[in-house]
């Protein structure tokens, strides 16, 4: 595969100077703390004497090194496409009649979030697995997070980062790939699915946008579902006006006024640790705390991520352009690509298929017993299988990179 200089994809390597650990430490050794109500539990938002738990962990014990050493096991490169650097690992099979498939995050996560799928899919033989499963994975940073950020001009909705991925999928040199996402990497995974349909075999996501009841349902809309699919659409209009009450002030926020917010994110971090750290436990199938879901240094290595380049508000932009976009509040456009839904119970929200059917081509829909909104994380045996399972169901093409 050749390249001209504006496509050239360049080797990169997670190479942290010590000064800016130093700096970290030296910052979390100055915290400023504030105040806090007794009794009131994780209502008014993180608990002081979690978040100081979890900061002590952070400075003391987490190690740092050893999670980029594991980071730079992946063969990872940066190229630039409409302009953006975007960082991406490209972790491809052993096998090679493997399927590419491209795996995008959310926020607030990072590719950190498939450190733990990535080895299954990759390399299902090494895994007590069938070798005809595998995948050639290309796990992207959105531009403006992380090591793909921050970006520098407007307009980086998750339309353009969708259009920005088939670029790179073209520029890898695969002409047909699945996608696989949750959060804003569910967004722009399905986009890739409706506007690339000759090129994306299929859409494996573990939350489907648009497909909760955003109004109370009526009786109309109830009568001509089962008990069953009655009773689940209430729980879907409860558990969104639950969300809308308590939960939907963060988006506001980042959808509002992300350069306000990014002062005090870039400048803190035990900061940006609390407002990470919440969501993985409001998020999370989770009881007391976020480690009853997630891995406690996997979750300080994403928030790491955030931290070291300085990504608070250009992540927060893409709610903002969203929001911004000309396309906002209309409803989602059909997409003809085969789509598979894993659906976690403690999601954020509650999918509805007959929704979904309206402007999907749902060919696969799972509910599992266990886990929430950061499936890879979470629950990553089962979300493994579920991908294998839908992608089972497609036609398989060698990969061409």
């Amino acid at each position: 595969m050749t390249t001209t200089s504006a496509e050239s994809l360049r080797p990169f390597r997670v190479d942290v100077p010590q000064s800016e650990i130093d700096d970290l430490h030296d910052r979390l050794d100055r915290t400023r703390w504030p105040d806090e109500l007794p009794g009131v539990g994780w209502s008014y938002g993180i608990p002081r004497a979690y978040l100081k738990e979890l900061a002590h962990h952070w400075r003391h014990t987490y190690d740092w090194r050893a999670a980029e050493a594991a980071l730079n096991e992946w063969p990872q490169f940066t190229t630039t496409v409409d302009g953006a650097n975007i960082h991406f690992a490209h972790i491809r099979s052993p096998e090679p009649d493997a399927t590419p498939l491209i795996m995008t995050h959310g926020w607030p996560g990072s590719i950190v979030e498939f450190a733990r799928v990535a080895g299954p899919l990759s390399d299902p033989r090494a895994h007590g697995g069938d070798p005809s499963d595998a995948f050639h994975l290309v796990l992207p940073s959105i531009p403006g997070f992380g090591l793909s950020g921050p970006t520098t001009e407007t307009g980086w909705e998750y339309r353009r980062v969708s259009a920005a991925f088939a670029a790179l999928m073209r520029r890898l040199g695969y002409e047909r790939y699945g996608t696989q996402g949750g959060d804003w990497g569910a967004a722009i995974s399905r986009e890739l699915g409706r506007v690339h349909p000759d090129r994306v075999i299929g859409v494996h996501l573990n939350l489907l946008p648009g497909s909760a009841a955003t109004e109370e349902p009526t009786e109309a809309e109830l009568a001509p579902l089962s008990p069953a699919e009655r009773a689940r659409t209430q729980a879907s209009w409860e558990r969104n006006r639950r969300w809308a009450r308590d939960r939907q002030g963060y988006a506001d926020i980042q959808s509002t006024r992300p350069q306000t917010l990014a002062y005090g994110l870039t400048d803190s971090p035990v900061g940006q640790l609390a407002w990470i750290a919440e969501k993985f436990k409001e998020w999370t199938d989770s009881q007391d705390r976020p480690e009853d879901a997630v891995d406690r240094d996997q979750l300080l290595t994403n928030v790491m991520l955030y931290w070291l380049t300085g990504t608070a508000g250009s992540s927060a932009r893409i709610y903002y352009e969203r929001a911004h976009a000309d396309y906002w509040g209309a409803p989602p456009e059909p997409s003809a690509a085969p789509t598979a839904l894993a659906d976690f119970p403690q999601e954020n929200f509650v999918p509805l298929r007959h929704i979904a059917e309206r402007s999907n081509t749902i060919v696969q829909w799972t509910e599992h017993e266990r886990g929430g909104h950061f499936a890879a994380m979470e629950q990553p045996g089962p979300l493994v299988e579920d991908i294998r399972a839908f992608f089972r169901k497609l036609p398989r093409e060698a990969a061409t990179g």
